[in-house]
């Protein structure tokens, strides 16, 4: 009967010890990705996934105009991400500090900042104070109806009060994906807008 041979097994330890540390990182990366709780923190993003996402509605279902009356089709924004908020013209102070915060992510991308664009929904027929229009150019201010908003950001028509309180993120295959709380924390913000530029491809 042959008997094992030491020195060939002593030789083959070192290999296999290269293989496993080689795997150990794969392992831990298929871990993370089946087991949130393994997830490093900061890996997860501070906004709120929405599942299943929902794309932008037909123009039909989502009746918009621009502020001088011209019908605009929300879908045509398609292939940007877009910041989003809702709120009454008349932009009281909520109102201005969302505005702020998307203005301020999306001017912090460098490089990758036309390939965002913000949007305003204005829920009513309030006029946009002047100091508003000059502080938030760029922009994209439309009026909508509120109920038809409220089923496409909420997925709830009759959920029109909360409408100015969050703000939302649409990928560019326009595919609403992210909710951020009232008063969410402009650096937080931040830094999820920026994740999801830098990771991505698409946009």
């Amino acid at each position: 009967m042959t008997q094992p041979n030491p020195t060939r097994t002593r030789s083959r330890t070192p290999l296999v010890l290269i293989i496993l540390f080689s795997l150990a990182p794969v392992l831990a990366a298929v871990l993370a990705y089946f087991n949130p709780d393994f997830r490093p923190e900061g890996s997860v993003a501070y906004g709120t996934l929405i599942e299943p996402q929902r794309p932008i509605p037909a123009s039909a279902a989502l009746v918009a105009t621009t502020l001088d009356g011209k019908p605009f089709d929300v879908g045509t924004l398609k292939g940007k991400w877009l910041l989003v908020t809702a709120d009454g013209g008349d932009c009281q102070d909520a109102c201005a500090r969302k505005l702020f915060i998307l203005r301020n992510s999306h001017a912090s991308q460098g490089k990758n900042v036309e390939r965002l664009a913000r949007v305003w929904f204005i829920t009513d027929d309030q006029p946009v104070p002047e100091k508003v229009l000059e502080a938030y150019k760029g922009t994209i201010m439309l009026r909508v109806k509120p109920e038809q908003l409220a089923a496409f950001l909420l997925a709830a028509p009759s959920a029109v009060q909360t409408l100015a309180e969050p703000m939302w993120i649409i990928d560019p295959h326009a595919n609403l994906i992210l909710q951020y709380p009232a008063n969410a924390e402009p650096e937080k913000v931040r830094k999820d807008i920026s994740k999801l530029v830098y990771n991505s491809r698409i946009g």
